[in-house]
């Protein structure tokens, strides 16, 4: 069990993988996120003596601006940090329930949820947490101004970029998806006349709004004129947010939930997130199992993880939500011993059907209807600087460009997180994620969260940062890398670029991306009794990995996104 974090080498020809050779390697430091402009922001931090906070937080604005449909100023997210100095902190500044939001605010009369209600409009919104959390970051953990790491992000919007093909794509169905928004379709979409892959986008009115920001710090953004524009959009499509909502706004600093994997430190986000809960206690469900003998991708590899992501996700269905309003039991579903009982069913030969498996054992829970769609838009982004200490953000507006309500005069969108909460108990959300009473809608309550940014350490020291965007897959899918690189040897640019399976416990699918599953594995796994359907959406994973021959450090893109990474 050979722990590999790089390594010149192809993988085997029994896998039926291509390696990609590392090609992002820096000494001082590296930034592997979803764009070039957004990489280069962070590693000229870094070269002007930042850290790696200040980096990240450079990174997260200028995503803010070159890729809107995630990165945000009006959304949320989590940074996990792992410092040199042994600190490890994570921060959380998921959005927040209004002041006027209930537990039934979705649903008709009848008592049956209503269709959009929870996504699109002014209901959808979250109070925003992005701006507040950043600032926190910065002044708790970072070296530098806040004024020198947000000038990369001011001069985008000002200056403008190259618009990508991507992006141009996204623009023109939102030109479509957002009638009836019109200062999204009038910010983004120039009021239907499109934008042309290569074209200069500039965003005036963002720029203003970094600029107060810039200058006033979280109180530009929560108090004064952006915030009165932020309530005024938000009721202009029936939404509730007041000027208390956006004051009495905090982010939060929190104790990372760890565990160990093979000798590996793992540190993860506790909640509000279920990621951390649920990673640590799927490797604590693999620990136990041998993968000496178990060729990658192969049925018998296959079977094991599904089952364990299986057990996980029924337990995230129930016992998960955020902690300020329950008692999470957090030190149960961390623990081996509990692993070891959950896996107690588990045969090697065949499946365990989904229906047979309650959250933590419970058969009285088991009664939960069944997932639908899933949305790929969150953005993950990895950092490390010269000292060894590292960040790892996932952040998000929830859906592609979130609520579609943009707030006027100010150039940004706000969310739709509210659709994370459980609109009705027992129902899953657009996402297809199921959740219960403990993710119910409540006033000042954060909704639960699938982001799982994540660092893994050694003898104290980093030895990968990882984190990938993609709602429900997010999970499997940082699970599926470590078990690549820790278990199989991979390079951390193959344990990211190599295809990727999911099960999610409901609907009792093993959903496959393009090439994951050769046809004569399906055809075995088939025999097993499980069902299998392809997916054609996975995270945008970003990763970053110690170089063990030189030193440094390799950042490692997600290539089937085109993702990128900048070193130094």
């Amino acid at each position: 069990m050979k722990f590999i974090s790089v390594l010149f080498l192809s993988l085997s020809l029994s896998m039926g993988v291509l390696a990609t050779q590392p090609s992002i390697y820096g000494e001082n430091g590296v930034v592997v996120a979803h764009d070039l402009q957004a990489c280069e922001a962070g590693i000229e931090i870094l070269k002007n003596g930042g850290n790696a906070v200040d980096a990240a937080v450079a990174v997260s604005y200028a995503l803010a601006v070159t890729h809107p449909q995630a990165g945000n100023l009006g959304g949320g997210g989590f940074m996990l940090i792992h410092l040199a100095d042994g600190q490890k902190v994570a921060i959380d500044y998921r959005e927040m329930a209004p002041g006027q939001a209930h537990r039934d605010m979705f649903l008709d009369d009848s008592g049956r949820v209503v269709p959009l209600l929870s996504t699109r409009g002014g209901l959808a919104i979250g109070v925003p947490g992005t701006v507040a959390g950043l600032q926190l970051a910065l002044d708790n953990y970072g070296s530098m101004a806040r004024k020198k790491v947000m000038k990369p992000a001011i001069k985008l919007a000002l200056k403008g970029f190259p618009i990508p093909y991507d992006l141009a794509y996204s623009f023109g169905w939102l030109n479509k998806a957002a009638e009836g928004f019109d200062e999204t379709r009038r910010v983004f979409c120039r009021n239907g006349e499109l934008y042309m892959p290569g074209e200069m986008f500039k965003q005036p009115d963002l720029a203003k709004t970094l600029k107060r920001i810039q200058k006033k710090g979280k109180a530009g953004f929560y108090e004064g004129e952006i915030a009165e524009a932020l309530v005024k959009s938000s009721t202009k499509y029936g939404g509730t947010l007041t000027l208390d909502d956006l004051m009495n706004y905090t982010a939060r600093v929190r104790q990372p939930v760890s565990g160990s994997y093979r000798g590996l430190e793992v540190l993860s986000m506790p909640p509000p997130s279920s990621g951390g809960i649920a990673l640590i206690s799927m490797l604590n469900m693999l620990e136990p199992m041998v993968f000496d003998s178990v060729r990658w991708h192969s049925a018998q590899h296959i079977q094991m993880l599904s089952e364990v992501e299986k057990r996980a996700y029924a337990d995230r269905s129930v016992w998960l939500g955020d902690s300020d309003f329950l008692d999470v039991p957090q030190d149960k579903l961390l623990s081996k011993a509990y692993a070891s009982m959950r896996m107690a069913d588990y045969d090697s030969l065949s499946v365990t059907p989904s229906d047979s498996i309650y959250p933590l054992n419970d058969s009285q829970l088991a009664a939960i209807k069944l997932p639908g769609h899933e949305s790929e838009e969150t953005t993950h982004f990895s950092v490390v600087d010269k000292w060894g200490n590292a960040v790892s953000v996932t952040t998000t507006l929830n859906w592609s460009f979130g609520s579609y309500v943009t707030e006027e005069g100010y150039g940004f969108l706000l969310n739709n997180e509210m659709d994370d909460f459980s609109s009705k108990p027992g129902e899953p959300n657009s996402f297809g994620l199921i959740g219960n009473e403990a993710n119910a809608i409540a006033p000042k309550k954060r909704m639960l969260s699938s982001m799982t940014p994540t660092i893994l350490a050694k003898d104290g020291k980093v030895v990968l940062v990882v984190g990938a965007p993609g709602g429900s897959t997010i999970i499997t899918t940082v699970l599926q890398i470590i078990n690549n690189m820790v278990d199989f040897g991979m390079p951390v640019h193959d344990a990211v670029n190599v295809p990727r399976f999911h099960h999610q416990w409901r609907p009792d699918v093993i959903h496959y991306g393009p090439g994951a599953i050769s046809p004569e594995t399906m055809l075995v796994l088939r025999n097993m009794g499980y069902e299998l359907e392809p997916r054609y959406g996975y995270g945008e994973v970003n990763a970053i990995a110690r170089d063990k021959i030189f030193g440094g450090w390799i950042g490692a893109p997600d290539l089937k996104t085109a993702s990128h990474g900048t070193a130094y």
